[in-house]
């Protein structure tokens, strides 16, 4: 599949369902950011049931700051609705691959339960 673009229009709807949703924060003059897309077009290509967004900083200022996104690139893992993973730099292939057996193994009743525990 390939990347879905994310803008302040579509990212709740995108991201607030079930299932696994990466999401690219980067931008068009970020050498970093560009080296690492091929890195993740090739993994979207892997993993159908996925989706493999991207926000361009620049044209979503408003989810940059709602994510307070101060490094590019910035790797954020949500799944069912919950972000489980934002961590700026770009990922080796490797890397993002492991990340994506990890979200996948996630417990998510475990994480919801966590969650709420610390919320009191």
């Amino acid at each position: 599949m390939a990347t879905v673009e994310l803008t302040t229009a579509n990212f709740d709807e995108v991201t607030s369902g079930d299932g696994i949703v990466l999401v690219d924060f980067w931008a068009d003059w970020c050498g970093p950011c560009k080296r690492f897309a091929p890195v993740y077009e090739r993994s979207s290509e892997k993993h159908p049931g996925i989706v493999f967004g991207k926000v361009d900083t620049e044209a979503q200022q408003e989810l940059g700051a709602k994510f307070d996104i101060r490094s590019i690139p910035t790797i954020m893992a949500i799944r069912d609705g919950v972000i489980v993973f934002a961590q700026p730099g770009a990922l080796p292939e490797s890397a993002l691959e492991n990340l994506i057996e990890q979200v996948e193994a996630l417990d998510m009743d475990d994480v919801r339960k966590q969650l709420a525990e610390h919320k009191h």
